[in-house]
């Protein structure tokens, strides 16, 4: 498969033209959600072979804001998010390369140092993030790694209620099998998503994140829900500009596969402009991250 491209150019003319619209009209609104790769502070080895504490590399996080700027979204979710600093940090270079986020959603989980963030230019109306989610597993208690983020946004006078995740990594632990948790994760989503339905059937959800699994996989499909169901959501298919579909490479392993996903409500997809949504290629893709970014966009207000 390819990792470089003409992505850059993906549909540019019409996604500035949306950028552009002014905050108190509807129109069509670029949402676009990101795995940032560790934007916080960790121990990092240096050129010389030394470690020490260190932000994300000014390179690396200079291709994340070319990757963004090529897409110039209106409301962006990330995953990876370090404390509130890194976010306001993000949030600086973004306006600086042209995209003002003035709102902010920081959800603080259990994993304390890889955290879910959302950014929007226009305001977020209610909140109902949970960063304390238990899970039981083989008898013992645990807490949702990254919490569920939970932020409604208002354009034109419509809301869209982002539900933000980001599942446990396939990386081994010695407390538990990772799969079995990233299951009873993907349990309490569905839960939520019950509870989101059961006080508004038409809510108009878009659920965004990094779930760790492909789409025949049980977090995957349980989050999505029964097909037709009153609380199932439809993923919307995505893709760059050569029709691959991968979002994330391990390098380790040398596999491209689709983990990241953007899944909608019933009421929500009539929507999505699937002419103007698909998958981030730009040149410096892999130095931003071991994920690329996607992005749809929705025909929203009045």
């Amino acid at each position: 498969m390819g990792r470089g491209g003409a992505q850059g150019r993906f549909r540019l003319v019409a996604v500035c033209l949306f950028f552009f619209l002014p905050l108190a009209q509807g129109g069509e609104v670029v949402f676009a959600y990101y795995n940032l790769k560790n934007y916080l502070s960790m121990n990092r080895r240096g050129a010389d072979g030394s470690s020490a504490v260190l932000p994300k590399p000014e390179a690396e996080v200079l291709a994340v804001v070319s990757m963004l700027k090529a897409i110039k979204p209106d409301v962006l979710g990330v995953a990876e998010m370090g404390d509130q600093s890194m976010l306001a940090d993000l949030q600086a270079r973004l306006k600086k390369a042209g995209m003002d986020f003035e709102h902010t959603e920081w959800v603080p989980g259990a994993d304390g140092v890889r955290r879910v963030a959302l950014l929007s230019r226009y305001p977020i109306v209610a909140r109902g993030s949970r960063s304390d989610v238990p899970l039981e597993l083989d008898g013992k208690l645990h807490r949702m790694g990254r919490g569920i983020l939970d932020a409604t946004v208002e354009v034109g006078g419509e809301r869209v209620r982002l539900i933000g995740l980001h599942l446990k990594s396939k990386r081994q632990v010695p407390e538990y099998d990772e799969a079995k948790f990233r299951a009873k994760e993907a349990v309490a989503v569905r839960g939520h998503l019950e509870m989101v339905f059961k006080e508004n059937p038409a809510e108009k959800v878009l659920l965004f994140g990094d779930l760790n699994d492909t789409k025949n996989e049980f977090p995957v499909r349980h989050i999505a829900g029964p097909k037709g169901g009153r609380a199932s959501l439809r993923e919307i298919p995505l893709a760059d500009d050569r029709g691959e579909t991968w979002t994330h490479y391990w390098a380790f392993a040398d596999i491209y596969s689709r983990i990241d996903f953007f899944m909608v409500s019933e009421a929500l997809w009539p929507a999505v402009v699937p002419s103007t949504s698909g998958i981030g290629d730009g040149k410096d893709w892999e130095l931003a991250s071991d994920h690329r970014p996607l992005f749809t966009t929705l025909k929203l207000g009045k």
